[in-house]
């Protein structure tokens, strides 16, 4: 067997046939060689696979796993051959999903990993052993949440989640500042000779192959173990990508710590233009499984003049008239630079945000990415057409986040152009960052007025910040009574790298727990709150963790008919994992007229 890395399960939405609604998923692997396998699926041949990219002996595969969907949900069986077998479950008709939420799949620096109590997998694990009992360790004991879903799932013999949304840090790339030996001399320049620094054919050949490469030893389905049937022993990341078809959206570590938070100069550097355009390429190929020649090249409305530095300003792409030939492509919105999606999956719908293609210091999103997500929330089609009851938007950076002005300072003071120290383009990629202030009020008061207008419940997924916390964002007239004119923001993070731990992080831990007991004054219609955890004595959990979003089994008469959205996050402890749950109630009636 030729397989190198994956198989990785990509959710490409629902396409209502015909015929039926069609659960529409590719599946990707890595091989080595000019040998294409052979995938079965529920037992059948598939299709020869579609070639995204090819580099050195190396060939990214795609191929189709869609599946019909019944009255009853299914687990659904595909082979490369033995000891090469996964699953997958999906739902039935006009069921919301179950689904997990993760972030940050990494280490920002090898330090990282001796500051764990627990094995570096261990949450993976866990969400694992909820997801397939066969993932369990002998003797493994079920809490009480857990048998509660055991009657729901494997008892049936399915598993528990039919997404897995990942909702950025996929993969960590800091480390080519160490393994690439002219990145780390560039390390130690003067900053004159750092912005001047140019990328010859050979560098940037490195690090092209740097970027692929990284995501096949990342991602390899059994490490340095030969594929076989020993797959189902490797409890991590590659395991889950195997067996819940994913929905990825990228952040700074999938390109390289702080991208876009760094000064303007730094940022136009021909350096750090490389870097960028070389993970654009991988993630699009690897996190989103498109053909690496059907990706446009970004091109500057605006460049900027000698001396001065305009925020991103990327030429508007058709995405649709882009992928028209691909049946499998993701629904990118139409019209923007980046790669934000918008997927309805019956009563739930998903927006998820680019927030880094056009970030920079004063701008998190360009004009035409708030064109394209503005205008699609106001078009009724787009969602009370087509009776969603939850709008999920994930935005990789919380918008309901302790704001921290004094470290704001402090850190702008210092300078912030070290890319191997990230405490300072943390805190500037925040929303509650001063810069951003303007742009998170726009966003709130979209968010707030397309839950209003379209009847619904709106619900922000964050990760990045490497707590779990529960937020909201609301008008300040909102009641039991209206409901939808709050927000929740549930916030997870991480799956991998460890929580703030050390004597400085414990403290700033103590700070943003502190000023997070006061409400947050947006303007003089809106707030934003940290609310107490649940089962918790703060509001910043430092804990790693995942989050599960589900669906009431059955749709309540208390709610016409309609579903609640249970949020429960898994948080490591010294003993064994917490379950700590948030109930998102629907919309409580229509807006008045």
């Amino acid at each position: 067997m030729n397989i190198a890395m994956g198989p990785v399960l990509s959710f490409r939405g629902l396409l209502e046939g015909a015929a039926g609604p069609v659960w529409q998923v590719t599946l990707l692997i890595a091989v080595d060689g000019d040998t294409t396998p052979s995938l079965r699926l529920a037992g059948r041949k598939q299709p020869a696979p579609l070639e995204l990219h090819r580099f050195g002996t190396r060939r990214v595969l795609r191929y189709d796993a869609s599946v019909r969907l019944r009255d009853e949900e299914a687990k659904v069986k595909y082979s490369f051959g033995p000891g090469a077998e996964w699953e997958f479950t999906v739902p039935a008709k006009e069921v919301v999903p179950r689904m997990a939420y993760v972030s940050c799949n990494g280490f920002s620096n090898p330090d990282g990993m001796r500051k764990l109590v627990k094995q570096a997998n261990f949450m993976w694990a866990d969400l694992l052993s909820n997801h397939d009992k066969r993932f369990r360790e002998p003797g493994h004991v079920l809490d009480r949440e857990q048998r509660w879903h055991e009657t729901i799932s494997h008892d049936k013999q399915l598993q528990r989640f039919h997404l897995l949304v990942m909702g950025g840090d996929q993969i960590y790339f800091d480390s080519i500042w160490e393994e690439i030996d002219a990145l780390r001399q560039w390390v130690g320049l003067s900053r004159d000779d750092q912005l001047a620094f140019t990328v010859d054919a050979a560098l940037q050949q490195e690090i092209e192959q740097y970027f692929f490469l990284l995501y096949v030893k990342r991602w390899a389905a059994c490490g340095d173990q030969a594929w076989g049937d020993q797959s189902f022993t490797q409890r991590n990341a590659a395991s889950a990508l195997a067996s819940i078809p994913t929905v990825m959206m990228w952040d700074d570590h999938d390109i390289f710590d702080g991208w876009g938070s760094y000064s303007p100069e730094m940022q136009d550097s021909p350096l750090f233009q490389c870097l960028f355009r070389q993970a654009r390429r991988a993630f699009w190929v690897y996190q989103l499984q498109h053909p690496l020649a059907t990706l446009p090249a970004l091109v500057a409305q605006n460049p900027s003049s000698p001396g001065t530095h305009l925020d991103p300003n990327f030429r508007p792409i058709d995405w649709p008239t882009v992928l028209k030939q691909d049946p499998l492509a993701l629904p990118l919105l139409p019209n923007q630079p980046g790669f934000s999606f918008f997927l309805v999956i019956g009563p739930v719908a998903l927006l998820a945000l680019d927030l880094r293609t056009e970030r920079s210091r004063t701008q998190v999103m360009g004009n035409a990415t708030w064109d394209a997500f503005t205008g699609l929330l106001r078009t009724p089609q787009a969602l009370r057409g087509r009776r969603v009851q939850h709008l999920l938007v994930l935005s990789s950076v919380p918008v309901a986040h302790p704001k921290l002005s004094l470290a704001e300072g402090l850190l702008d003071a210092f300078g912030s152009d070290h890319v191997t120290d990230s405490n300072a383009d943390d805190i500037n990629d925040h929303w509650s960052h001063d810069r951003h202030d303007g742009e998170r009020k726009r966003l709130i008061r979209t968010l707030v007025k397309t839950a209003t207008d379209q009847a619904l419940r709106v619900t922000l997924v964050s990760g990045d910040v490497h707590v779990a916390a529960w937020g909201s964002v609301y008008r300040k007239d909102a009641t039991s009574a209206n409901n939808w004119l709050r927000v929740n923001q549930f916030t997870s993070s991480a799956i991998v790298h460890p929580s703030l731990t050390n004597l400085f992080e414990r403290l700033f831990l103590s700070v943003m727990n502190r000023t997070a007991r006061e409400p947050q004054p947006i303007d003089t219609e809106h707030g934003v709150e940290m609310m107490l955890f649940p089962d918790s004595s703060d509001r910043m959990h430092a804990a790693r963790n995942w989050l599960a979003l589900e669906p009431d089994p059955q749709p309540q008469e208390e709610f016409q008919g309609r579903r609640r959205l249970w949020a429960t996050w898994r948080c490591e402890s010294a003993d064994r994992p917490t379950n700590h749950m948030v109930a998102v109630h629907p919309h409580r009636q229509d807006p008045p007229r």
